[in-house]
């Protein structure tokens, strides 16, 4: 019987671990919101804000630490490549998300989605627009009625996290 038990025991240990880590996700690039409006000017660099899941743990030594903070993420290039690590809390009393300015083009962030774990979301930055990342989770968005299936990026529980990015 033990001789049965143990093998049987490691063959299950090892396909439970197997679907506990999942496979990558796959998600569409997301960009700036469609804007109709032109601007005429030099600038080159666009904005990319990430509301990146709630920090985990809180400090208590920080002023105000009920608080909660948007966790860091990494930006990388279109590569891969490492850019930068961006620490993602504004300083404001709000503790909002930062705003990173960027050279137009696309990136790739690193980033915990709530209930998803980190998460790499390609992400596309238009000179003088911004880009909205939303993985904090819930309905962040003002007004959802204007996407629809084909304008959304959508976490697979179907919580979308921005607009999808124009094809080039």
């Amino acid at each position: 019987m033990k001789t049965f038990f143990l093998p049987s025991l490691i063959i299950a240990g090892a396909l439970l671990s197997g679907c506990a880590t999942g496979g990558k996700l796959a998600l569409d690039p997301v960009g700036p919101a469609p804007s109709p409006v032109t601007v005429n000017s030099s600038a080159t660099d666009g904005t990319l804000v990430v509301y990146s899941a709630f920090r985990r743990g809180t400090d208590v030594n920080e002023h105000e630490h009920y608080r909660p903070e948007y966790s860091d993420y990494k930006i990388l290039t279109a590569e891969g490549e490492w850019l930068r690590r961006v620490h993602n809390n504004s300083g404001s009393p709000l503790q909002d998300a930062l705003t990173v300015e960027l050279p137009a083009g696309k990136y790739q962030v690193v980033a915990r989605a709530n209930g998803y774990g980190f998460v790499t979301v390609p992400v596309v930055i238009a000179a003088q627009q911004s880009t909205i990342l939303h993985l904090e989770g819930g309905d962040p968005w003002p007004d959802a009625s204007v996407f629809n299936q084909t304008n959304a990026v959508h976490l697979p529980d179907g919580n979308i996290i921005g607009w999808k990015a124009a094809a080039n």
